[in-house]
């Protein structure tokens, strides 16, 4: 076997109540002035609050905002104003664009990263891995980062603030690990991803039973598992399965529908939701798989219960142009995308008809 390296999680991960209170007491071995990040202006006064907390700790903080999403618009003067400052850790404070943007800031300038979610929207906080965009929200390309950070903070009562959107964005972007990683790596002689693979499959059938109890109650003992199945078990499988455990169809076509302004509004677990729907689809019609249909079948009512989009009107796109297809399909099949990896050939034409065709279907589907 060759000899392999990636990195597979963070130096700590501190999980559940009072967990930011746990870290206030290790954040000083690892830095006295960190730049602290964020974004929204929904987490703006709890950002504040925790800077707070972390001055009273004897830090020194810097604040900046990452204005827009992960890009290198807002990367190259968030360097400048470290650099100013002389900053040692950066603290991102957020959800995936702003823990994104820390971890690759950190990663740039050499310095010590600090991870706390304010939702469980994405496993963001947890992976060596960071996904760059184009200023007004269209995907670029993804970082593979030296290393996962050194703190994950995944305090629940931070993360029980978040809009329930958020969780049920985080589970349809968890669940696609399972349909992702097993058509990619399915076949794979390598023990660790085999096992990765099927960590996949646990985390599915957990969220299966408990997302609806979840997303019904934040204070149930089923919204602990699923917020942490998705912010911190979605991660370590990424970690463990590394390059070779890959994203497919659905994440590809995720990136595909961000080169939309129309549905920019929508989050991430929710596009990357409607792209298992479309993978699965292709790999009914073009791979011949019955097991495909039955699990697109499965996950309409789920994903129908959660609230998740089942169709291109859900996205926002119900007036979108037969040209504003081909770009996502075009953007999507580009060379090099993850949707490759699929174990058939798939062109921009037969992406636009599982788009359509997927669509088409859904609404009669989801109601069996």
């Amino acid at each position: 076997m060759t000899p392999s390296a990636h990195a597979i999680a963070p130096v700590r991960v501190l999980r559940g109540e009072g967990a930011w209170a746990q870290a206030l007491e290790l954040i000083p071995a690892l830095s006295r002035r960190p730049l602290v990040l964020g974004r929204s202006q929904a987490t703006s006064a709890l950002r504040q609050d925790l800077a707070v907390q972390l001055q009273s700790a004897g830090l020194q903080v810097e604040p900046a905002l990452l204005r827009r999403d992960c890009c290198e618009e807002d990367l190259i003067p968030l360097a400048e104003q470290a650099a100013a400052a002389a900053v040692d850790a950066v603290i991102a404070v957020g959800g995936g664009k702003v823990l994104d943007g820390g971890k690759l800031l950190a990663d740039r300038l050499q310095l010590p990263c600090v991870t706390v979610p304010t939702s469980a929207a994405t496993c963001a906080g947890w992976t060596a891995l960071a996904n760059v965009y184009a200023p007004e929200g269209a995907f670029r390309y993804d970082v593979a980062l030296s290393r996962c950070p050194e703190l994950l903070v995944f305090d629940h009562a931070l993360v029980r603030q978040a809009p329930p959107r958020t969780l049920a964005s985080g589970i349809a972007d968890a669940v696609a690990k399972w349909y992702e990683a097993s058509v990619s790596s399915a076949g794979s002689g390598d023990g660790l991803i085999q096992q990765a693979v099927q960590m996949a499959r646990v985390l599915r059938d957990q969220l299966l039973l408990d997302a609806e109890a979840a997303m019904a109650d934040p204070f149930a003992e089923a919204w602990g598992r699923v917020a942490e199945a998705c912010g911190l078990s979605a991660g370590l499988i990424g970690g463990i399965g590394g390059a070779r455990c890959r994203t497919v169809a659905a994440h590809a076509v995720h990136n595909g529908l961000t080169q939309l302004s129309a549905c920019h509004h929508q989050l991430h677990g929710e596009k990357v939701g409607f792209g298992i729907l479309v993978q699965l689809r292709l790999e009914e019609v073009l791979g011949g798989s019955q097991l495909a249909a039955q699990a697109r079948r499965q996950l309409l009512p789920f994903f129908a219960a959660l609230g998740l989009p089942l169709t291109l009107a859900d996205l926002g796109l119900a007036q979108a142009s037969l040209a504003d297809l081909q770009q996502v399909c075009e953007f999507a099949c580009r060379p090099g995308s993850d949707l490759h990896h699929l174990p058939f050939a798939v062109s921009p034409a037969d992406l636009l008809a599982a788009l359509v065709s997927t669509t088409a279907g859904q609404l009669s589907e989801a109601t069996l």
